[in-house]
């Protein structure tokens, strides 16, 4: 009953931060010896190149507009990860095809719309004039998900019902700020098409 909630909250996790969803069920496996984590993600390899990755992400996702060129870098490398965990999840835990493709889906699937969802968030903050919001935001993501990971390897049920409260949330976020990201495009080409006509010399 614990395998598709621990499916579903590592998706979303994945989403938002896939390489510290590797690095804290890898860490928790090897040293707190659960048994729900995959072999596969407690390899020292696994775990060096995770943690490499996750300090680069710490750093790149706190500063604006750098945020989102990750952020559409990872548009595929997130889903996939979200896909690849949960296949080794189920493969861990049974010996079926069909297990291993409806968790390959299901954390696939669940990680490509956190993913959206925290790519349209970081495009609406990013329209604020001061950095310090994409850091909050940033700090509050690695935060939830280390939280949401840990609590869904003991408890996999509540973990799956705070993400899926998470996930809801993000997207009428994500709706309710499309508005406010339209404008801010909208105003900086105004800008730079006011700058352009300043620029061009008037001819008499």
């Amino acid at each position: 009953m614990g395998l598709l909630p621990l499916i579903f909250t590592s998706g979303w996790a994945s989403g938002i931060n896939a390489y510290a969803v590797v690095l804290i069920m890898g860490l928790l496996g090897r040293y707190d010896g659960l048994a729900t984590v995959p072999p596969a993600l407690e390899r020292t390899d696994v775990l060096i190149v995770a943690a490499v990755l996750f300090l680069i992400e710490a750093v790149a996702d706190k500063i604006p507009y750098v945020d989102s060129a990750w952020d559409l870098v990872h548009t595929v490398i997130r889903p996939v990860a979200g896909a690849v965990v949960a296949a080794l999840l189920a493969g861990h835990a049974h010996d079926s095809l069909t297990s291993l493709t409806v968790a390959a889906a299901l954390g696939g699937g669940t990680a490509l719309v956190s993913h959206t969802v925290k790519a349209g968030v970081r495009m609406g903050v990013n329209t604020s004039p001061e950095p310090f919001s994409n850091i909050v935001v940033s700090l509050g993501e690695d935060l939830g998900v280390a939280g949401l990971v840990t609590l869904a390897l003991f408890h996999p049920v509540p973990a799956a019902i705070v993400a899926g409260v998470l996930l809801l949330a993000g997207v009428l976020l994500v709706l309710f700020t499309l508005s406010r990201i339209r404008r801010f495009w909208r105003r900086r080409q105004e800008r730079r098409a006011e700058r352009t006509a300043l620029r061009t010399p008037v001819r008499g």
